[in-house]
């Protein structure tokens, strides 16, 4: 049962992480649109909140240094997000992963052996 409860504080754990991360990127952008394109706080969370999910954004930056600002936020967010989803799910595919390959060995043993494969 202990080891449940750690697995679940794990989870959680990087799930927290995850989203701190992604709020941290959204906050920077939020706050660069703001200053660089002197923009409501609500219209600049909203401009990033579109870069961060890749829905692309409802307006475009006027400035040049806004454009460039936000070109390196697509990628910044972008890449926050897959290695988020990918630090979440990570062990639990890793699991997956372990089970799959256990299976094939034992198959691969059983075969060895001389015995048919298993349906």
């Amino acid at each position: 049962m202990h080891h449940l409860k750690s697995h679940y504080q794990a989870a959680f754990g990087r799930g927290l992480w995850a989203v701190l991360m992604v709020g941290a990127v959204t906050f920077m952008g939020t706050a660069g649109i703001y200053f660089i394109e002197h923009w409501r706080v609500i219209d600049s969370f909203y401009f990033m909140s579109m870069i961060v999910t890749a829905q692309g954004p409802a307006r475009q930056p006027e400035t040049d240094l806004g454009k460039i600002f936000t070109a390196f936020m697509a990628f910044v967010s972008a890449g926050t997000v897959v290695a988020s989803l990918g630090y979440i799910s990570g062990p639990f595919v890793g699991g997956l992963w372990k089970i799959a390959h256990d299976k094939i060995e034992d198959e691969v043993r059983s075969l060895r052996k001389g015995n048919p494969p298993r349906e």
